[in-house]
């Protein structure tokens, strides 16, 4: 090591040790939500009633988003490094996503917009958009397990910004909209009959767990 990667090191350091009471406050709080969310998650890809997947994801949702909001309303945070450090291997979260297209069955495709100044309907799937979510929370997740608490913090409000926060949102009126047609029997012309019957299926039978 050069004595100009040693100081780097040494600075990095000292500023791990240097984080303010309340910012390391912050950040537990919101590694403490972010667990919280990957573990039902996993959870939830288990279940075999989609009545009680719907309510608990609609659940999880809304409270990692309020998370996500805390970090939005922040001063933009700062790495201190212009690349991520390596903090291992991510996790494999393909099992978990392929469960879930399972459960979710013909409710697993929805169209969104993702900005809407810049209106354009895609095509998504609640099983890959939760998996990506997944993947952003749990990478700042191992930064924050690491001891690197700036990086995290930095980490979770940019993919909040630029990716995660977006589909959350995009996810929780999807799943809103599955509870609407099995709830309030929607009867709209423009609505697809097959999806309404498929809400209408998810909500009222259990189905059998992927292997």
């Amino acid at each position: 090591m050069t004595e100009d990667e040693l100081l780097e090191a040494v600075e990095d350091i000292e500023a791990i040790e240097t984080l303010d009471s309340t910012t390391e406050d912050f950040a537990a709080s919101i590694a403490d939500s972010v667990e919280s969310f990957l573990i039902a998650l996993r959870a939830a890809s288990r279940e075999q009633d989609g009545g009680t997947v719907i309510s608990l994801l609609l659940l999880e949702i809304s409270q990692v988003l309020l998370a996500g909001a805390r970090l939005g309303a922040q001063v933009d945070f700062e790495p201190r490094s212009e690349y991520q450090p390596d903090v291992g291997p991510e996790s494999d979260l393909d099992d978990m996503r392929l469960r879930l297209a399972t459960l979710f069955g013909g409710v697993d495709t929805y169209s969104l917009v993702f900005d809407p100044y810049d209106p354009e309907v895609v095509d998504s799937s609640l099983s890959d958009d939760l998996t990506s979510i997944a993947s952003d929370l749990e990478n700042g997740l191992r930064h924050y397990r690491s001891g690197d608490v700036d990086e995290a913090l930095w980490w979770w409000q940019f993919s909040y910004v630029s990716s995660w926060g977006n589909l959350a949102g995009a996810l929780l009126n999807a799943l809103l909209s599955v509870v609407a047609h099995d709830r309030l029997d929607t009867d709209v012309a423009d609505v697809d009959a097959e999806q309404v019957a498929a809400a209408d299926e998810m909500l009222a039978e259990p189905v059998d767990e992927a292997r």
